[in-house]
């Protein structure tokens, strides 16, 4: 059981003014990180899990994508009308890739994560289509993404905004330090309904008549705005289209479920021990359309997952809480997406060998050029 009783409590009244400043200016809640302490002790992966029941989805909850002529045109319009915003989470560092800011490291010759990003959005803006490029990103990432920004002249295209932080614990409920200080993190893409409503950026967006913002990973470099993929979402007629793949051996993360009879997104540990996880045959690739109005009055209370970290050859204890979760306040639709070939929308890239296996079909995107084999 974590010790409450008063050494969290005096060690946040004693913060250094200028880190409280800055915490308080990345949504840091001092009420949220004393009752996470509470909950520490015994063991937290069955914390993590879901309550209540957890099935299969019924047979037919997942739609196939297909070209598709008719939906192609219903969201060649809503991109025409200025309805679409793409959202792309950039908070992260490429730990396996040299520790840089990921949306830095050069994906292609002369082109960088960020680079394609913009290339993606000039394209919209240069046939009177535009779509504004929102980043979400983290306090290490977001300054250098932000002079990134300035230096490809891409500030008229693209704003950034910053995930929510905290403060480390350690595992009887402490402070947890590292050289003295406390340990800022930084609490999980599932930040960005409040990130991105505390961002000023919805709530002019839709009342210019913005009605969809297009989230992805991004590293993920398949998940471009589609015309076809948004037509699925308009027809569908739901909240929010959530992005799914096969699954393949080795894919780490979720996919859908029925939770106490609603379909929803839930990572694998989520779930009861009972349930065979191999039972779910697709994958979440993080990739979501969510309907603006949905996503700025959104009210969730949110399951902040117990994650535990080595930090400088330490065990730290943080909190997180993660963005496909919406779909368990938002009806969502589940769009089985291609994973191969050149049309795949599901191609992340983690390290360099990852790189290395997609940059041929990543070339024969970009050009139009046959593609030379197939990269996974």
């Amino acid at each position: 059981m974590a010790l409450q009783a008063f050494e969290l409590p005096l060690a946040l009244d004693q913060l250094d003014s200028q880190l409280l400043q800055r915490l308080e200016r990345r949504g840091f809640s001092r009420d949220l990180l004393l009752a996470w302490s509470q909950t520490l002790g015994g063991e937290p992966a069955i914390r993590n899990r879901l309550p209540g029941k957890v099935e299969c989805v019924p047979a037919g909850t997942i739609q196939n994508f297909e070209p598709h002529a008719a939906l192609a045109h219903l969201g060649r319009a809503a991109i025409a009308e200025g309805r679409v915003a793409a959202c792309v989470l950039a908070g992260g560092m490429a730990t396996r890739m040299g520790g840089v800011v990921k949306a830095l490291v050069e994906v292609l010759p002369g082109k960088t994560f960020l680079d394609l990003r913009l290339d993606e959005v000039r394209a919209f803006a240069e046939r009177g289509a535009p779509v504004p490029l929102w980043l979400m990103t983290s306090e290490p990432t977001d300054a250098p993404i932000a002079q990134a920004l300035a230096l490809a002249g891409g500030t008229e295209l693209a704003r950034t905004f910053e995930q929510f932080v905290s403060l480390r614990l350690e595992h009887d409920g402490e402070l947890f330090r590292h050289e003295g200080e406390p340990s800022v993190y930084a609490t999980g893409h599932g930040d960005l309904p409040d990130a991105l409503r505390q961002s000023g950026l919805l709530a002019p967006f839709r009342a210019q008549g913005g009605r969809y913002v297009w989230v992805s990973n991004l590293d993920n470099l398949g998940a471009v705005v589609d015309e076809t993929v948004l037509g699925y979402h308009i027809a569908a007629g739901r909240s929010v289209t959530a992005e799914v793949v096969d699954k393949r051996s080795g894919d780490a993360g979720g996919g859908p479920v029925l939770h106490e009879g609603r379909a929803i997104i839930a990572e694998n540990f989520r779930l009861p021990p009972q349930f065979d996880a191999a039972q779910v045959t697709v994958f979440n690739t993080n990739s979501f359309i969510i309907d603006a109005t949905a996503l700025e009055d959104l009210d969730l209370a949110w399951t902040y997952l117990e994650v535990h970290k080595t930090v400088a050859g330490r065990s730290a204890v943080q909190f997180e809480r993660l963005l496909g979760e919406l779909t368990m306040a938002l009806e969502t639709n589940f769009l089985r997406v291609p994973r191969d070939g050149l049309q795949s929308r599901f191609l992340p890239v983690k390290t360099f060998e990852d790189l290395s296996a997609i940059t041929p079909l990543l070339g024969a995107r970009l050009t139009g050029s046959p593609l030379p084999s197939h990269p996974r």
